[in-house]
C-alpha cells in the first residue's frame, strides 16, 4: 500500500517550488493530487494544473455529495475562498505513493480520512523575516497587487501553524527552507525514500 505525503507549511515557505522538484522526480514516483479552489486564478495559472478552479455552487455540490476529504475557507477582503480535496478518484493507494501540498489542518483531515500509518507529514519552516520578503516579493510581480490579502494571510499562517498546533498534530520533523532549497530538498528526498 502506497503513502501520502503532505507538503505544509506558511505562505512562501517553498512549498510550490520543493513540490513541482519532488513530483518531477522520476526516482521516487510520487503521483499527484490537483487540489480544488474558489479563488480566482493567478496570473500564469492554469486550471487543473495547480488547481481545479470552481465557483461556490459546484463546491456546494461536491460537499452535497460528500466528496470533500479536507477543506479550509479564507475569510478574505474579496470574499469567502476555499480551498479542498475532493474525492474523485485521484487517489488510490493501491496504486503508489502520493505528494500534496495542504496546510496542518489538512494533514489532520488526511490522517484521520486515510489512517495515520498512510499519511506522512513534511513541514517546512522558513524563518518570518524571510517569508515577509518573499511574500511582498511575489505580490509586486502580480499584475493586480493585493497587498491586503498579503497580509491577512501572512497573519492567519503564524496562528494556523502555532507551536501549539504543531504538536497537537503530532509533528515532530521539520525542514528548514531559509536558505539552500536544494538542500531543503534533498533532506526531504531522503525523509520520504526511507519512508516509502
Amino acid at each position: 500500500m502506497g503513502k501520502i505525503f503532505l507538503l505544509m507549511g506558511k505562505s512562501t515557505s517553498g512549498k510550490d517550488t520543493i513540490y513541482k522538484v519532488l513530483i518531477q522526480d522520476q526516482e521516487l514516483g510520487l503521483n499527484k493530487v490537483v487540489p480544488y479552489t474558489t479563488r480566482p486564478m493567478r496570473h500564469g495559472e492554469k486550471d487543473g494544473a495547480e488547481y481545479f478552479f470552481k465557483n461556490e455552487e459546484e463546491y456546494q455540490q461536491l460537499k452535497a455529495d460528500r466528496k470533500i476529504i479536507e477543506e479550509r475557507t479564507y475569510h478574505t477582503k474579496y470574499g469567502e475562498w476555499r480551498y479542498f480535496t475532493a474525492d474523485d478518484g485521484q487517489i488510490d493507494l493501491s496504486k503508489g505513493d502520493y505528494l500534496v501540498i495542504g496546510t496542518l489542518e489538512s494533514y489532520c483531515s488526511f490522517r484521520d480520512y486515510f489512517g495515520k500509518e498512510k499519511v506522512e507529514p513534511v513541514l517546512i519552516n522558513v524563518d518570518t523575516s524571510i517569508r515577509l520578503h518573499r511574500a511582498l516579493d511575489r505580490e509586486d510581480k502580480q499584475e493586480n497587487p493585493k497587498y491586503d490579502e498579503m497580509c491577512r494571510r501572512f497573519l492567519a499562517d503564524e496562528e494556523d501553524f502555532s507551536e501549539a498546533k504543531i504538536a497537537d498534530a503530532g509533528v515532530d520533523r521539520r525542514f528548514s527552507n531559509n536558505g539552500d532549497v536544494k538542500e531543503c530538498i534533498s533532506e526531504i528526498r531522503i525523509f520520504i525514500k526511507d519512508n516509502i
